[in-house]
């Protein structure tokens, strides 16, 4: 009876962890074409703010898939055991490594983005707010932009190199999107 009640969370799990890992793909893709088309606004752009509070909103709701992620990860990696693990190359390990590092570390350095340069991040365009966590310093600000950019093209170039790993799984799921 154990047995099928793990199996059975496993199977749940499993395809929580899937439905979250393409829900969040959807979300860095917004974040990024959002994030690039922000930083060519001019400041006299009247939905300015508002497209900014979107981008900080989307960020947000990544760092909760993300935790929901990796608890889902946990608890899946707790009922399957340590011993009944895939062997998984050190090329896949470190390319999975790095994109949980800037999935933490982008919208975290976005974060210190705002709050460095006096700004809050309203959830959902409501007066609800973020707390400020790093005091408003204009150095700080640069550095975390500066951050901000090229962690994201870095990840960017992570999620690449993830997509080519897994080119035979995304080919396999055109060929089934294909026949329908």
């Amino acid at each position: 009876m154990t047995i099928t009640f793990k199996s059975k969370i496993s199977k749940i799990t499993t395809k929580r962890l899937w439905f979250i890992h393409w829900m969040m793909a959807g979300f860095y893709l917004l974040l990024f074409t959002s994030g690039t088309y922000m930083i060519n606004l001019g400041h006299n752009v009247f939905y300015r703010r508002y497209f900014y509070d979107f981008h900080k909103t989307l960020g947000v709701i990544v760092m909760s898939l993300l935790l929901a992620r990796i608890t889902f990860l946990l608890r899946l990696q707790l009922n399957k055991g340590l011993s009944n693990q895939k062997k998984i190359s050190l090329q896949k390990f470190i390319v999975h490594a790095s994109l949980y590092f800037f999935m933490l570390l982008v919208p975290l350095s976005g974060y210190m983005l705002s709050n460095a340069g006096g700004h809050d991040i309203i959830i959902f365009g409501t007066n609800i707010a973020l707390p400020q966590v790093f005091a408003k310093n204009r150095q700080l600000a640069v550095l975390s932009g500066n951050l901000h950019f090229w962690l994201s093209y870095t990840f960017l170039v992570f999620i690449i190199l993830h997509t080519l790993q897994q080119r035979r799984y995304l080919q396999g799921i055109w060929r089934k999107l294909y026949k329908i």
